[in-house]
């Protein structure tokens, strides 16, 4: 008799009810959710929307998308929980599976150039149905091409990849959004890191 894998031993489909619970409907307050700059924060005010894809090319409803990144002057937050303290939490969650579309989306700010790195980035991980351990990657930004040409992780991924993670300006009604799409597998699929 042949045994499934138990809900201990995969990512999902489990976290995204846990971690971000605000968005399914729970009735207890996310320690982190999509806002990871309120209207308070310094800097160039954005939002990060896109799209998770299987290896089939379908949207994934039950994905959890987790970043960090640093405030407009590239330090990252000693307290990303609380986002009341300076306006900027620099930590955010965003389930898949509460959008008609299945996106993720966070309200931020542009990063900052970290002390050790030459261009603004935002740090990534997903979670996912299936996934025995979550992935890890980057956005980068497309409106900062001559900081990427210097940047050495970015440099490091082959020239042909590295459109993966470099996520597009877009101009809307709303403000500024930058789009990019996570793909697991196939074709497109983005880089991530072995961290």
């Amino acid at each position: 008799m042949a045994y499934g894998e138990t809900p201990s031993q995969t990512v999902g489909p489990y976290f995204a009810y846990g971690l971000t619970a605000g968005q399914y409907g729970y009735d207890f307050s996310d320690i982190v959710n999509p806002t990871v700059a309120g209207p308070d924060a310094d800097g160039e005010h954005i939002r990060i929307t896109g799209t998770v894809f299987d290896g089939e090319g379908n949207r994934v409803n039950d994905a959890m998308i987790e970043i960090w990144q640093a405030d407009a002057n590239g330090v990252y937050s000693e307290n990303p929980v609380d986002v009341a303290d300076s306006g900027f939490r620099g930590l955010g969650r965003c389930g898949t599976g509460t959008d008609a579309d299945n996106r993720f989306w966070f309200e931020t700010i542009k990063p900052g150039v970290v002390e050790d790195a030459k261009t603004p980035f935002v740090n990534v991980i997903v979670f996912m149905r299936g996934m025995l351990v979550h992935a890890f990657t980057r956005f980068y930004f497309d409106d900062e091409a001559a900081l990427n040409a210097k940047d050495d992780v970015l440099q490091s991924v082959p020239a042909d990849r590295r459109d993966t993670l470099i996520a597009k300006r877009i101009q809307t009604p709303t403000g500024i959004e930058y789009r990019i799409d996570i793909h697991m597998q196939g074709n497109a699929e983005t880089v991530f890191f072995d961290v």
